[in-house]
C-alpha cells in the first residue's frame, strides 16, 4: 500500500475542504502536505491523522498547514449560549469560540443578544 492509499482519508478531506494552495507531494518515502485552510479543518485534518497513525510513529507524513484565519461573525441572540452556538457549526465547541473572543468575551456564560463574535469557521 502506497503512503497515497494509506492516507486516502486526509488527502480526501483536504481536497474537499478547498485547502488553498494544496500541495501533496510522496518523496523519499514521505507524504508532505502543505497549503492554507481555516482553524478548524487544520484541526480536523489532525485529527484524521491521529486517527490513522494514533502515535504518530510512522513518520512519513509531513503537514506544513498554515492557518488562514477565516471566521466570521454571529450576533448572539436571546436564549444562546456558546454551546448552542457551536452546534450550529461543523466541528465547533464552545471552547474554540471562547478562545477566539477572549479579548470579548470574559466569562464563556455571560453573553448578551446583540453582541457579535467570531467563530473560526472553514
Amino acid at each position: 500500500m502506497g503512503l497515497q492509499d494509506k492516507y486516502k482519508t486526509l488527502i480526501d478531506f483536504a481536497q474537499n475542504s478547498k485547502v488553498a494552495n494544496l500541495s501533496i507531494v510522496e518523496n523519499d518515502g514521505v507524504l508532505h502536505i502543505s497549503g492554507t485552510t481555516s482553524p478548524t479543518n487544520k484541526e480536523a485534518m489532525w485529527n484524521i491523522y491521529n486517527q490513522i497513525d494514533p502515535d504518530m510513529r510512522a513518520g512519513d507524513v509531513v503537514m506544513n498547514i498554515e492557518e488562514d484565519g477565516s471566521e466570521e461573525i454571529y450576533e448572539v441572540k436571546a436564549g444562546d449560549n456558546l454551546s448552542k452556538i457551536a452546534k450550529k457549526y461543523p466541528n465547533m465547541t464552545w471552547q474554540k469560540i471562547f478562545e477566539a473572543n477572549k479579548g470579548l468575551i470574559k466569562d464563556p456564560n455571560k453573553i448578551f443578544p446583540g453582541q457579535k463574535i467570531k467563530i473560526p469557521v472553514g
